[in-house]
């Protein structure tokens, strides 16, 4: 009887210890972890010590409040006041990314211009004054409004909107100028301005001027958004280089959509041997069109990113091109429906041109490197099987840390959507959702377990095709890429410390390869 109670025993703990194995693996019904970890890149895990300790910040306000931002810059706080970024405007020279921006909140006055510079868009020096201020005695820029920096026989021009809600003054917004002697120290000429063509017929929105400077000519081309018999317009204007002399050109696009009464903060650039416009439809998203040559005649416009990342403008330093642009944020950390507040941190991404001549953004390469620490994954496996009916199915995979990128691929077969789930507040019904749904040919962010959508993006997948992805998270604001197909900007408070799912509805999906590094 002894012998056979040892037996009894032996199988019980056994199979206790399976159970709790079992217990221990993330994956619910429909989800097939791979077992064990890979190791043949023989790239090693590390535990670094220093993970910041989300478990006390139990609001998303209190976790935003505790992020320390790198790579998505933010302007210094001032005093009890977080201002935020808007609308770029990028410039290059000698090795150093010059960053002007309108500031919003802190001690900056109606929007004025400030700066921060770059030499690889992790590390930022933040001037502290304005490089432009809004005119405190009011007049034509009691606001300031988005602009460019171009070099002109070795002085510095800067072009921007002179906004003003005064009802004495005929225009609303003007386009004026500022010159320097280097990029981070400017003072506004007031003997010049460029109004509105009379043919418009409207004297109110005419803004964000983007200059290019002609040495074979000694001109200067200004690009203009406007709106025309309430379409919106992108002129051009031939300007001579000392500025007395100013010809209008005419429309060079007009919106194909009608949805938008501006075209804002439009730039031309070339790549290969085509020429792109690209700009921000108003409360929209980021799109471009290709040119055989700078001013057009362009193809039909197309979106390039979501909702999120506005206002970008181009830069280029001789090698890469790269977008720079604003992440877009909620007014309430807390709120589970919309992202919708003007302002937000600093975002670049690089562009890449395709061997059809189409766009598509990915990380820039000094912000990816930064990653350099390998994690283990909760998932116990680089790999993961879901094959899901109606229901999502989850499985554990990442970690949120407050910066962290995630590496891998996926395959799928269906038609249903999948990608990565955020745990919010512990509740189904509120996870977070970057969503890939190839049926709609869209990458989404939905909040509400996908009951509200706040961004999208467009992309076109074939079943059965392997496809790499990259996600790069900082605080609350992230970038999810298909590389080589689609980019989205995200925004997701509230969410650090807490596990990262794979999920998948209505499809079978299996992911691959999967890495999480930390800085």
């Amino acid at each position: 009887m002894k012998g056979k109670t040892y037996t009894v025993l032996i199988v019980l703990i056994f199979t206790v210890g399976l159970l709790l194995s079992a217990c221990g693996q993330s994956a619910q019904p429909g989800t097939s972890p791979d077992s064990g970890q890979e190791m043949d890149d023989g790239e090693p895990f590390r535990y670094p010590e220093n993970d910041k300790d989300f478990s006390a910040l139990k609001t998303p306000g209190s976790q935003e409040a505790a992020y320390e931002y790198q790579s998505f810059f933010l302007p210094a706080v001032d005093g009890i006041d977080q201002p935020y970024v808007g609308d770029p405007m990028p410039f290059y020279e000698d090795g150093v990314y010059y960053i002007y921006y309108l500031k919003e909140g802190g001690d900056s006055f109606n929007h004025s211009i400030y700066l921060t510079t770059t030499t690889d868009f992790v590390h930022y020096t933040e001037q502290d004054t304005p490089v432009l201020e809004a005119s405190r005695s009011g007049g034509q820029d009691s606001w300031t409004g988005t602009g460019s920096v171009v070099k002109v026989n070795g002085k510095y021009l800067f072009f921007y909107t002179g906004h003003t809600n005064a009802s004495d003054l005929e225009y609303k917004e003007k386009i004026l100028v500022a010159e320097g002697d280097s990029p981070t120290a400017f003072e506004k000429r007031t003997d010049w301005e460029l109004i509105p063509p009379a043919e418009l017929g409207q004297k109110n929105d005419f803004r964000d001027p983007q200059a290019y400077y002609d040495e074979t000519t000694d001109t200067i081309s200004l690009t203009v958004t406007a709106a025309q018999g309430g379409v919106a317009r992108i002129l051009k204007f031939t300007l001579s280089a000392d500025l007395q002399n100013a010809q209008y050109d005419g429309i060079i696009l007009t919106d194909p959509t009608g949805d938008f009464w501006n075209l804002e903060c439009s730039d031309t650039f070339r790549l290969g041997d085509k020429w792109y416009i690209t700009y921000s439809g108003q409360d929209d998203t980021l799109w471009y069109a290709l040119s055989d040559s700078r001013f057009g005649p362009y193809s039909e416009p197309v979106r390039l990113e979501g909702k999120l990342f506005y206002a970008a403008k181009h830069v280029e330093d001789g090698e890469n091109a790269y977008m720079v642009g604003w992440v877009r944020r909620s007014e309430s950390p807390s709120s589970t429906q919309d992202v919708a507040a003007w302002g937000g941190n600093l975002a670049v991404q690089k562009l890449v041109q395709k061997a059809d001549g189409t766009l598509a953004l990915a990380p820039a390469d000094a912000v990816l490197e930064k990653f350099s620490v390998r994690r283990e994954l909760p998932l116990g496996s680089t790999g993961a099987s879901i094959e899901a009916g109606s229901a999502y199915s989850y499985v554990d995979a990442f970690t949120c840390y407050e910066r962290f990128a995630v590496t891998g691929s996926f395959t799928y077969s269906g038609g249903g959507s999948f990608g990565l789930c955020f745990d919010y507040n512990g509740k189904e019904d509120k996870y977070k959702t970057i969503s890939v749904d190839p049926e709609s040919g869209l990458l989404q962010l939905f909040f509400n377990q996908g009951g509200t959508l706040i961004a999208e993006s467009a992309v076109s997948l074939e079943a059965g095709r392997d496809y790499p992805f990259t996600y790069i998270q900082e605080g609350s604001a992230g970038i999810f890429y298909i590389d080589n197909e689609a980019a989205l900007t995200v925004r997701l408070y509230g969410v650090s410390g807490k596990p990262i799912r794979l999920f998948a509805e209505n499809n079978t999906v299996r992911f691959s390869s999967l890495r999480q590094y930390t800085d």
